[in-house]
């Protein structure tokens, strides 16, 4: 090749890496422009139609960062600061409304098991505990791939000892101890509710699984024809290899790691289940919801149409969707905000 040539080609490398990047960017707002049409106006972010997949620990890192800052809490909500467990190894933000009712909820934060803090989920846990008089407690637990499995599990565990022994201290019943979470914390509290029962810890009332991550065996499986919205299949393998310390694998037989793979369901506490049907997890959270209804728990499902993940919790208010999904979620808990519990009513 001559130097002629060889230059040409040098030059022409970047340019050709930006065309190659431009040609992606269209092809994914081509492929994605009939989903994002289907989303409400108002829940539409300038790049929905461009995923942001989390492949790498940079990834992770950047997501970290994203969801470093802390939301906003309620103004008749009090926030604090907590170290429980052995050593205070554990930290939870206690979120205690003004008017309670002696009911409470352990929350677990949402993030792929990868990113967020407890004070990620801020504003639904003050929003929680505006609304319903619950004090709602938000665990800051371990993160993969740093520390894979069981460490987050481990830390939801100590925190749920901890909100139940410390009960009189905090003015809440014991009997009233709710577990819930968003997206990996949805499938954290479905597991936890899971060992609870195993294990003979606190007597659990009810668990809020919102846009739940169930199952690490969706990422051996054919993606579903099910259209979806900003967490990728990418980032699923992602956060699920770096939770578990390998690559998910069928063979995989230790207890607790995803709450689907348990086979009996009987005896677990009533459920909610919300999850949007342009959400990755949209069949497992459904599936999961069938099988305990099927197990004899009393589960109330809600499945919004145009919702992706996140959305109902980014844009709370935004749309009659998201307004939908919350009032559905409130009629679950007000039975146990009140004193009854959920399985009383469904």
């Amino acid at each position: 090749m001559g130097v002629r040539a060889l230059a040409v080609g040098v030059l022409s490398a970047p340019v050709a890496g930006a065309l190659s990047l431009r040609a992606v960017v269209r092809f994914q707002r081509h492929r994605h422009r009939p989903l994002v049409e289907r989303v409400a106006p108002e829940l539409r972010t300038k790049n929905l139609d461009l995923p942001f997949p989390v492949r790498t620990r940079w990834h992770a890192k950047l997501l970290r960062r994203l969801l470093a800052a802390p939301g906003p809490v309620e103004p008749t909500v009090t926030a604090t600061e907590r170290r429980v467990g052995p050593d205070g190894a554990v930290r939870v933000i206690v979120h205690h409304p003004r008017l309670a009712t002696g009911a409470s909820l352990l929350w677990m934060h949402g993030g792929g098991l990868v990113a967020g803090r407890a004070e990620t989920n801020n504003a639904m846990c003050s929003w929680l505990a505006a609304t319903m008089g619950i004090t709602v407690v938000s665990v800051d637990y371990r993160l993969a791939p740093e520390h894979p499995f069981p460490a987050a599990l481990d830390d939801c565990r100590v925190a749920l000892d901890w909100l139940h022994d410390a009960s009189a201290e905090l003015g809440l019943d014991p009997d009233r101890l709710a577990v819930g979470g968003v997206s990996a914390g949805g499938g954290l509290a479905a597991t936890l509710a899971q060992r609870a029962i195993d294990e003979l810890g606190p007597s659990i009332c009810a668990q809020l699984l919102v846009s739940p991550m169930l199952d690490d065996r969706t990422v051996l499986r054919r993606v579903s024809r099910r259209p979806w919205l900003v967490w990728t299949p990418a980032s699923n393998r992602y956060g699920w290899t770096a939770y578990l310390g390998h690559r998910p694998r069928e063979s995989d037989d230790r207890r607790y790691i995803s709450a689907a793979r348990r086979a009996d369901l009987t005896g677990l506490p009533p459920a909610w289940v919300g999850v949007g049907d342009l959400d990755l997890f949209h069949d497992e959270a459904v599936d999961y919801a069938g099988r305990l209804r099927a197990a004899g728990v009393p589960v109330l499902k809600h499945v919004a149409p145009g919702l992706y993940h996140g959305a109902d919790s980014s844009f709370p208010e935004a749309t009659e969707t998201t307004r939908a999904f919350r009032r559905s979620l409130q009629a679950f808990l007000e039975p146990y905000a009140r004193g009854a519990v959920p399985s009383d009513v469904l």
